[in-house]
């Protein structure tokens, strides 16, 4: 179990650590806010919806491909490439400055704006279907639960850091440069998953 549940943070940490659109937002509307509570509504929009994300595709894809090798082993590949493909992407990317992007939000479009980012991020769902959920069907019974959980927890901590870091580094560097080193590490994170994953088919 305790294997189930490393496994399930540093996969996905590793996925979420990108700072994409949803990051982006919700480190913008931390370091934009005249407090932190007000962050709060996009801060627990996003980890909801990764929690309901991870939850379909641990339960979903595991009863696909549980007694599929031929798909187990393409869906592997395809997240292993995947997380390869953005591993470069995210390299080479440059963070939108923080302060064009900036912006307060009221919590209605906080949470609206975070939905629309988490639901239809077609990366959002290649990562928990492609690569969580095909993950998850080395394990079973508390095993399987260990590992969701321990994704869940790593999203609802990462959201909630992420409003944090951006409220306090908002204030004192506003160029975006510590945007650029993130990207750095979360694309070597990435590429370490990738071969970890890729590991599992031999």
């Amino acid at each position: 179990m305790l294997e189930a549940m490393i496994h399930g943070m540093i996969l996905a940490f590793g996925l979420i650590l990108p700072l994409g659109v949803q990051n982006v937002f919700v480190f913008n509307q931390g370091a934009s806010q005249p407090k932190f509570v007000r962050a709060l509504p996009v801060i627990f929009t996003a980890a909801i919806c990764d929690t309901l994300l991870i939850s379909i595709a641990v339960i979903g894809v595991s009863v696909i491909v549980l007694d599929s090798y031929w798909i187990k082993t393409l869906l592997y590949v395809i997240g292993s490439l995947f997380l390869l493909y953005m591993g470069f992407v995210v390299w080479k990317a440059k963070p939108q400055n923080v302060q064009e992007a900036g912006l307060s939000f009221s919590p209605k479009k906080q949470i609206s704006f975070a939905i629309s980012v988490s639901l239809l991020n077609p990366h959002a769902i290649l990562d928990t279907v492609g690569v969580i959920g095909t993950s998850s069907v080395k394990y079973i019974g508390s095993e399987k639960v260990a590992f969701a959980v321990a994704c869940i927890l790593v999203s609802w901590v990462w959201f909630a850091g992420l409003g944090i870091t951006g409220r306090v580094l908002g204030k004192i560097d506003k160029s975006g440069n510590y945007l650029t080193v993130l990207n750095k590490v979360s694309a070597i994170v990435m590429w370490g998953t990738a071969i970890y994953i890729s590991s599992s088919l031999f």
